[in-house]
């Protein structure tokens, strides 16, 4: 009967894995089905970690048997493994060939700066979440990326977004202006650029060690790509002394004690104690891989790297040549749909065109229509005009009639007046002649003359009167309206302690090359090569500062403050604490 298989999950920083492995499956062995799953040849940064059962990180040893090693069991999970870089590039941009390396390294990175496992700087948080964005989703596109749709990302640490009076949507806003800059970055790139940053970052690829020295004074020991640094307890930022590989020959311990062996010969052995025997175990295991990777830099690559080199070239300018073919697709459809456009416009244009046409015509119709209406209007009242002037002219020719008529009855009243004027003074005559005659009938006509003159004058009088009463007075019916007026309105508006019971104590002799190159003592900075970048970040940093809340600034900012106003970054830290010789160094950690 075969023994039973164990199922084992490995989590990469981007997937999870299932395997299920012998009882006699060696770390190694698991390890390479790992690399050789998510085709990693750089394996030599990377390792498995595990939790042991008394819940410390460890790494897997590769020369043991998987299940021979101290792991925390669950009976309803698997064996957990993560899968996780170990050891740390010096230069990103040189040593990371592969693609999936690149990925790990930034997927990693990314986490542990999120997590404020490696401290930076909020305007440098800004920079980094754009190139993440642009790593993610390539070029920002309006149409997708609206106002509020990054809200939801992981886009900084919590401790930056807690220290500054700014929404999430100013935060955004602020991300998304440099994201916009990247445009036409791929991914791959994206994620290079953002690693170029975070390795300037001095907390990045070290790990710190609980220590003490000769004096019983407590303090860190970083371990890192570079070298061994010292530390003050309440310091992780800037190193006070510093070790590079190429002046160790030789790393021990016994018990709790490590011994460092320096290259100068008159130079005392550099001694500190650590709290516990896994401790050593652990700094012990990582000098070893940092210092062969650090000798390994500064030699010729080796045949594989060297292979690996010009593959990664040759799939680089592979898919350099099929972005310029997507490009020049991109564009040739661009150009295709402008002229798709620039036709449906001319065509709009056309129907338009043809649209107002008919319109106007219809105008023009219905324009002719009324004036072949008002034309007809004007032609009838012409008639009615002509017949009433017709009309007018016999009624003015009826009373023209009327008139002579009335003139000829008038001289015929005037002739008849006449008449009986002159026969009243021929009988006035008569009568005076007759006066002698008849003074009686005399006296009685002139009483009757007398009354005729006076009736006469009585009629005529109160007729002149009754014309005078009758003119209308006009000024009675003047009348003033006042006006009305309107009121304005205004708008409103953990490597497990093995179970034997030895503390014997450990030590290797280190393959060293005391003349090796020390050149990441006068690097320069990302930011500091590129002096675009450091003016915007430098602006931003003072927009920040009006907005910064004091209460919420942590130890490490102002720790970052103080180095940054003494002109300190982290090449230049390195190169300062490793001045002077070994002994010198040695006796500075002594008395610290």
């Amino acid at each position: 009967m075969s023994p039973k298989a164990v199922n084992v999950r490995v989590l990469t920083m981007d997937s999870e894995l299932e395997f299920a492995i012998q009882p006699n499956t060696t770390g190694k062995q698991l390890f390479d089905q790992v690399v050789k799953t998510i085709a990693l040849r750089e394996i030599w940064f990377f390792g498995l970690q595990y939790t042991d059962s008394k819940d410390f990180p460890c790494w897997l040893k590769l020369n043991k048997k998987v299940l021979g090693q101290d792991i925390k069991k669950s009976s309803s999970q698997p064996l957990t493994f993560k899968f996780r870089a170990r050891f740390f590039p010096e230069e990103v941009s040189e040593e990371l060939i592969q693609e999936i390396t690149q990925k790990l390294f930034f997927l990693q990175v990314k986490e542990s700066i999120l997590t404020d496992e490696i401290y930076c700087p909020p305007e440098t948080c800004v920079l980094l979440a754009s190139y993440a964005m642009q790593a993610k989703h390539g070029d920002f596109n309006e149409e997708i990326h609206r106002p509020g749709s990054l809200v939801n990302e992981r886009l900084l640490p919590k401790r930056v977004m807690e220290q500054f009076q700014l929404s999430p949507e100013e935060w955004e806003k602020r991300v998304v202006n440099w994201w916009k800059e990247h445009r036409g970055m791929l991914k791959e790139e994206a994620m290079l650029e953002y690693l170029k940053i975070a390795q300037d970052l001095e907390m990045y690829g070290v790990n710190y060690f609980d220590i003490r020295n000769k004096k019983g004074t407590e303090l860190y020991l970083g371990v890192d790509a570079l070298g061994l640094n010292i530390y003050d307890k309440q310091d992780k930022l800037t190193p006070k002394i510093g070790f590079p590989w190429s002046e160790i020959r030789n790393i021990s311990f016994n018990d709790k004690k490590f011994v460092i062996k320096p290259m100068e010969k008159k130079s005392p052995d550099f001694i500190f104690y650590a709290p516990r025997l896994r401790i050593n175990r652990r700094i012990l295991s990582l000098c070893m891989g940092n210092h062969e990777l650090y000798m390994r830099r500064r030699k010729t690559d080796s045949i594989e790297v060297q292979q690996m080199k010009a593959q990664a070239q040759e799939e680089k300018l592979a898919r350099l040549q099929e972005r310029e073919r997507i490009q020049a697709e991109i564009d040739r459809r661009k150009q295709a749909e402008q002229e798709r456009e620039a036709m449906r416009r001319k065509v709009e244009d056309l129907e338009r065109n043809a649209a107002e046409a008919r319109r106007a015509l219809e105008d023009q119709s219905r324009i002719t229509k009324e004036l072949e209406e008002k034309r007809k209007q004007a032609e009838d009242a012409q008639s009615r005009l002509k017949q009433e002037r017709e009309e007018a002219e016999k009624e003015h020719e009826r009373m023209m009639e009327r008139v002579r008529y009335e003139q000829e009855e008038k001289d015929k009243i005037v002739q008849e007046i006449e008449e009986a004027r002159r026969l009243a003074e021929q009988k006035a005559i008569e009568a005076q002649q007759k006066e002698n005659e008849a003074r009686e009938l005399e006296e009685q006509l002139r009483e009757a003359k007398m009354r005729y003159r006076h009736k006469k004058r009585g009629h005529s009088r109160p007729w002149v009167l009754q014309s005078q009463q009758q003119q209308p007075n006009n000024n009675h019916h003047y009348m003033e309206h006042p006006g009305e007026y309107g009121n304005p309105i205004e708008d409103e508006e953990s490597d497990e302690e093995d179970n034997s019971t030895t503390r014997n104590g450990r030590g290797v002799e280190l393959r060293t090359n005391e003349y090796a190159s020390r050149h990441e003592e006068n690097r320069l900075t990302a930011t500091t090569k590129d002096h675009n970048m450091k003016r915007k970040l430098e602006a931003l940093k003072d927009e920040l500062g009006s907005v910064q809340n004091s209460n919420k600034v942590t130890e490490n900012d102002r720790l970052h403050q103080q180095n940054v106003a003494s002109g300190r970054d982290k090449y230049k830290t390195l190169k300062m604490i490793r001045q002077g010789n070994t002994k010198k160094r040695i006796d500075e950690f002594e008395s610290m």
